[in-house]
């Protein structure tokens, strides 16, 4: 469990260390026109209420978009995604979230700019599959 503010806390983490964390606040400041599009959607509860937070750190990782309440996590890729190797290393990240309970959805930069609705009807449908609330 990361510590924050000397207290032992947020499981939310998975474990993440402090360095990930200083790492994912830096990267708050830096976030990709896509993710700055897709966040503005997102933040403040306006996606069916629920909470998503950015650049947030888990375990190794920091996922572009996290929500905690349903175990989802959203990422952003850029045409580097597109290697081989990149794509190898992503389906193990996935992997090594599934295993925590986490579900993992992708969307290429070039959707979030062009087809919003898609990628929002995704997110809601895959909230509502996940989601505890009656």
């Amino acid at each position: 469990m990361a510590k924050l503010s000397g207290r032992e806390e947020y499981p939310i983490y998975f474990g993440a260390k402090p360095e990930l964390l200083r790492i994912a606040a830096e990267l708050r400041h830096s976030m990709t026109e896509s993710e700055k599009i897709l966040w503005e959607k997102l933040r403040n509860r306006k996606l069916l209420g629920y909470r998503f937070r950015r650049q947030h750190p888990i375990n190794e990782f920091v996922v572009d978009f996290f929500c905690f309440e349903v175990m989802l996590a959203i990422e952003i890729d850029g045409s580097v995604h597109n290697d081989s190797y990149q794509k190898e290393r992503d389906k193990e990240r996935t992997e090594i979230l599934n295993r925590f309970g986490i579900k993992v959805i992708r969307f290429e930069n070039e959707q979030v700019k062009t087809n919003m609705n898609f990628v929002l009807d995704t997110i809601i449908s895959k909230i509502k599959l996940f989601s505890k609330r009656s």
